[in-house]
């Protein structure tokens, strides 16, 4: 018989594994695992990037703006310009048989990567001269 899990937990599957072989030895034989993410992962991971990628721009724009006294407002405009995935190959679609591959290598092969790129336009504040509020 073939029982198939569904692990979201690479550590923990790696576990059952370990512990199966351990108590039931020869008797079963454990396949390659077979990668794939989910279509709310993918979602996640976009999200995440663009979210990144906002946040990542309002403290370069703080920077720009210490280095001209001045102080960064509150954003006025933000849009996403384009996000790009790559990766995250599924083990069939790939040229060389999922078999002859290690696992370093089907983990890397199905691993998936995404970058955003935003437009930002933030409010900026003069800092007040601490000398004119003394007086």
């Amino acid at each position: 018989s073939q029982v198939c899990i569904i692990f979201s937990d690479f550590g923990q599957m790696q576990n059952v594994c370990n512990l199966l072989i351990e108590k039931l030895g020869t008797s079963v034989t454990i396949n390659p695992p077979h990668f794939y993410h989910t279509p709310e992962a993918i979602d996640t991971l976009r999200r995440q990037v663009c979210v990144t990628a906002v946040g990542n721009t309002r403290r370069k724009a703080q920077e720009v703006c210490r280095l001209f006294g001045q102080a960064l407002g509150k954003p006025l405009l933000i849009k996403e310009e384009e996000t790009k995935e790559w990766g995250g190959h599924i083990d069939s679609h790939l040229s060389q048989s999922a078999d002859s591959l290690t696992l370093q290598e089907r983990i890397q092969n199905a691993t998936a990567y995404a970058s955003c790129r935003v437009f930002a336009v933030f409010e900026i504040k003069g800092k007040e001269n601490r000398r004119n509020k003394l007086l």
